[in-house]
């Protein structure tokens, strides 16, 4: 077991909530409930207990199997001079961990931390799959596009706490940057970051800076509705307090302040029109599949029968008892392996045009 002292928080970083990780055989990540209990500062099983059940009940209400993400299972602890005794535990998925700690003690700092730790990396998921395999443009992109749904959200929210008139929504936006950005307002930012008139704040930001944008936005549009806010002057405060919040966990973790970050070179604007050129240059499978590709089959010595495959379409492979069953399990393939490819956004290659495949 992992034992930290509360007093200690200022030497946290996320780095306590990797160190009791776990991987399973399917290379699946978990976390164990009594050692996320010990981190949070938690000294008894049946205190902590009491949260699990509170984050299985949302985790229930937001229609999410309980059993999917809290697994029970049974192991042996030691007690002391080589004697051990079998306890209840739970196998937590990133999610539930967030909802653990998001139903925890609010007095604990370190629940502070993990709000913050579980909520990124699991709106990083919500976002897209393989999160940490994409570029930093297809980051910002994903952010971003995340960031217009929850923006449209919280003004919905602002507007029900009395924010009502467009001044009073850009005093209200105005609030939540000052919070993240230790004073700094839109109009400052934007200056910081150079940009011209036209240009907005949020589409020149990278990834990171994006991310503790969309989590000072959600959360301030949570605890507006959780709260019921009812007039502007609170409802910017809110904003501020939230964006301090979001501020402070990152000088927590040790990261860089925002507005130290660097400003890309390449607005959204310009990556999502790249975007859309690519996408327009990507023909159709049916189209790909009607190319003349160049088709080999030889004879497989060794296990018998035929190896087909595709020259121009690397690792397209396959075979058939038969020089005919080879030729159409090699069609199956071929439209396999372009459809693949499209999903991953490939270039596919074209016959005599080896040098198109994108790595």
């Amino acid at each position: 077991m992992i034992h930290l002292a509360i007093n200690q928080i200022e030497t946290y970083n996320e780095a306590i909530f990797e160190d009791i990780k776990h991987t399973n055989e399917y290379g699946q990540e978990f976390w164990y409930a009594r050692e996320l209990q010990s981190v949070l500062g938690y000294s008894q099983w049946r205190y902590f207990k009491d949260v699990i059940v509170k984050a299985q009940e949302a985790c229930k209400g937001s229609d999410n199997a309980v059993s999917d993400h809290f697994a029970e299972v049974r192991k042996m602890v030691p007690l002391g001079s080589g004697a051990e005794r079998e306890v209840d535990d739970f196998m937590l998925t990133r999610y539930a961990c967030y909802l653990i700690v998001m139903n925890g003690d609010p007095r604990k700092e370190v629940i502070a931390l993990g709000q913050t730790y579980f909520a990124v990396k699991t709106r990083q998921q919500e976002l897209i799959e393989d999160y940490e395999q994409l570029s930093e443009d297809q980051k910002r992109l994903a952010i971003r596009s995340e960031m217009r749904a929850h923006n449209k959200s919280l003004a919905e929210a602002a507007k029900n706490a009395g924010v009502m008139t467009p001044m009073d929504y850009a005093i209200f936006q105005n609030r939540g940057y000052q919070g993240l950005y230790g004073g700094l307002g839109a109009k400052e930012i934007h200056a910081r970051k150079g940009l011209k008139k036209s240009q907005r704040i949020l589409d020149h930001m990278g990834s990171t800076e994006l991310a503790a944008n969309l989590f000072r936005a959600t959360q301030t549009d949570e605890k507006l509705r959780r709260d019921q806010v009812s007039n502007k002057e609170e409802a910017g405060e809110v904003h501020f307090t939230v964006g301090s919040k979001v501020r402070q966990t990152i000088a927590d973790l040790g990261g860089t302040m925002p507005e130290d970050l660097p400003t890309p070179h390449k607005g959204i604007k310009q990556l999502e029109r790249e975007e859309n050129r690519r996408i327009a240059k990507m023909k159709t499978v049916e189209e790909y599949m009607s190319m003349p590709y160049k088709l080999e089959i030889v004879p497989d010595t060794e296990e018998g029968g035929y190896t087909a495959y595709w020259p121009e379409l690397p690792g397209c492979v396959t075979c058939g008892k038969t020089v005919s069953e080879a030729a159409r399990n090699a069609e199956d393939a071929k439209r396999a392996w372009i459809e693949a490819a499209l999903e991953e956004g490939m270039m596919v290659p074209e016959p005599g045009k080896p040098e198109d495949v994108e790595k």
